[in-house]
C-alpha cells in the first residue's frame, strides 16, 4: 500500500479528489495540520462522494510526527526543484509520496528535512500543476511500478 502525505492542504475539493483515488488505489491518505478546510466541509464530502466513508484518512499534528513513525528514507517530497522525475524512482510498498499546500508548494524547511526528492515535468514559465492531478500523476506511476497490486482484476 502507497502512502499519500498532505502537508497543510488548503482547498477542499482537491482533497476530496484524492480521497476519491486514494480508496480507487487502495493508499492511506495522511493529511499534516493545519488545514485550509474542516473535514465536516461540503466541497470536501461533495468531491469525495461516498469514498470517504471507505478511505483511510490519518491526521497528524506536524510533519515531524508522521516522520516518526515511518521510513524517512523512503518518503519523497514533490517538489519542482528536484532533479530526478517522479518516473526514475524504483517504488516499494509502503512508500510515502509527500505534496505541499497548492499555493505555496513544499516550505524550505521541509525541504531541508526530507531526503528524497521528485519533480512532475510540465512546460518551461510553468508553475504548477493542480494538487489532485500532481497526487494522481505519481501514484499512478507508482502503483504501475508496483504491478496494480492490490487492484481488482478486470
Amino acid at each position: 500500500m502507497l502512502n499519500i502525505l498532505l502537508y497543510q492542504p488548503l482547498i477542499p475539493h482537491n482533497t476530496g479528489n484524492i480521497i476519491r483515488l486514494c480508496t480507487n488505489i487502495g493508499a492511506r491518505l495522511h493529511l499534516i495540520e493545519p488545514l485550509g478546510f474542516h473535514l465536516d466541509d461540503k466541497h470536501l464530502k461533495r468531491a469525495a462522494l461516498d469514498y470517504s466513508v471507505m478511505s483511510n484518512v490519518q491526521i497528524y499534528s506536524s510533519l515531524l510526527d508522521y516522520i516518526d513513525n515511518n521510513d524517512i528514507s523512503r518518503i519523497f517530497a514533490t517538489m519542482p526543484s528536484a532533479s530526478k522525475i517522479y518516473s526514475e524512482i524504483n517504488y516499494k510498498i509502503g512508500d510515502t509520496l509527500l505534496f505541499g499546500p497548492e499555493d505555496t508548494g513544499l516550505p524550505t524547511k521541509i525541504k531541508k528535512i526530507i531526503p528524497n526528492s521528485i519533480r512532475i515535468p510540465m512546460q518551461p514559465n510553468n508553475r504548477s500543476l493542480n494538487l489532485s492531478n500532481a497526487v494522481a500523476i505519481v501514484s499512478y506511476e507508482a502503483w504501475r511500478q508496483l504491478q496494480f497490486s492490490t487492484s481488482v482484476p478486470f
